[in-house]
């Protein structure tokens, strides 16, 4: 019974923990067009990688060496959901004549603060599992499923609530507003979890032991420098379709073919890519079988071949006689985000002890939504705007055969350049 109280509890984290993200991540490109900010929409989304590739190792370290991960979780959801609903009020109280300094600085302190939460629910998640005996394979997916039924919940919520004026929460402030107010109580939720106690400061230590950044000496090992290395090259594909697959589906209105231009996926670019979200959601319940049976590198591989299929059916479809393409692209990548994201994260808890496991989901989270994401989202836009917007005739199809052989190339280097862990246990036991 105690068990399943745990799990429920965590179940309940992870919901609210993914539907603040849920609230604004797909619909807030559509709010900066309507005030005039559509120039600026790249920037924003490119904040949560800059913000990446310092926060989440700093606020590990705290977790890790000086306040249990708990309680740094809530303090972290409670400043960003109040910089959240201050940008909220600040969009609600300017109407049209919103200037980006100001949004732009109260919407980067909050994912400031939000994305280290990504990896710190993470290390709460499995310290509390651990606590409990279980297996964290095994009992962490089924947990982890919720949060992505709360992002979908929270993106379908934004998407058919209306303001006062008639107006969707997905065109307006009011979705900033909402993932405020989510994150507010996710701060009050996290004060009631099991206790995830820091590890006790020896006066003994060295500064690199006593600062946290211990878990940067993880490079030092050749397969898990290879590993953080591919991870960060995998992950500049995370935030390409996030940001770019709503507009690439929509363009197809302005086609002077009638079947695609009235077709309901061009005029309903957001349902289509929900189904991304459903299979995400039924994709984290098979990561306990494949990791079990196939191991780390197999899996990654699975992951990378997705992100190839992901890119080109995007690049091959069209969302009339051709939508099947863009299903299939939708399922698909569930398989790609998945098997990266979640399986990496247990591996990197499985490889690491308990004094820098903290630390080192942070530098996964860095080397993924931090250098990764930030060098997809930047380097996505240029390709683009050679491709589609700056040239005379836009070819969407070209840019996503880019991306395609991308992720292609990735996936071959690293199957020639990382060891399967398994393999090396069963060359030699007391490695891995």
């Amino acid at each position: 019974m105690r068990n399943k109280a745990i799990s429920l509890r965590l179940i309940i984290m992870n919901f609210l923990q993914y539907a603040i993200w849920g609230a604004y991540l797909t619909s807030m490109g559509s709010y900066l067009f309507g005030v005039g900010l559509s120039s600026k929409i790249g920037i924003f989304y490119a904040m949560q990688g800059i913000v990446s590739i310092f926060m989440p190792a700093l606020i590990g370290i705290i977790a890790d060496k000086y306040m249990p991960a708990q309680k740094v979780l809530s303090l972290c959801h409670g400043l960003a959901g109040l910089f959240m609903l201050a940008s909220g009020f600040y969009a609600m109280s300017a109407g049209g004549d919103v200037q980006f300094s100001i949004l732009f600085t109260l919407y980067s302190l909050s994912v400031g603060f939000y994305m280290p939460t990504i990896a710190l629910s993470n290390s709460v998640a499995y310290n509390v599992l651990e606590s409990e005996g279980k297996d964290t394979v095994k009992a962490f997916p089924p947990i982890r499923v919720f949060g992505t039924i709360g992002f979908i919940c929270s993106m379908l919520f934004v998407n058919f609530m209306k303001n006062g004026d008639g107006i969707q929460f997905q065109l307006s402030y009011n979705q900033f507003l909402t993932s405020g107010s989510l994150g507010i109580l996710l701060a009050l939720y996290s004060l009631t979890l099991p206790n995830c106690p820091a590890k006790a400061h020896n006066s003994g230590q060295s500064f690199i032991e006593t600062s946290g950044l211990k878990a940067f000496t993880l490079f030092k090992d050749r397969q898990m420098a290879i590993f953080f290395i591919f991870s960060m090259c995998l992950g500049v594909a995370l935030q390409i379709t996030n940001g770019f697959a709503n507009p690439f589906i929509t363009s197809f209105k302005e086609s002077a073919d009638p079947m695609l231009a009235d077709s309901f996926g061009a005029r309903n670019a957001n349902a289509l890519i929900s189904i991304s979200q459903v299979s995400e959601t039924l994709c984290i319940l098979l990561i306990p079988f494949f990791m079990k049976k196939f191991g780390i590198k197999i899996v990654m591989v699975i992951s990378m071949f997705a992100w190839v299929f992901r890119f080109g059916l995007f690049g091959a479809g069209n969302p009339g006689p051709g939508v099947w393409m863009f299903i299939l692209s939708m399922i698909v990548y569930g398989v790609a985000f998945d098997f990266f994201n979640i399986s990496g994260s247990l591996y990197v808890n499985k490889k690491t002890s308990e004094d820098i496991r903290s630390s080192a989901q942070g530098l996964f989270m860095l080397m993924t939504n931090g250098f990764g994401a930030t060098i997809g989202t930047l380097g996505a836009q240029a390709v683009i705007n050679h491709f589609v917007y700056n040239a005379a005739t836009p070819d969407w199809s070209t840019a996503w055969y880019i991306f395609a052989g991308y992720a292609l190339v990735v996936a071959i280097l690293f199957i020639i350049l990382f060891r399967d862990p398994r393999r090396e246990l069963e060359k030699d036991p007391l490695k891995a």
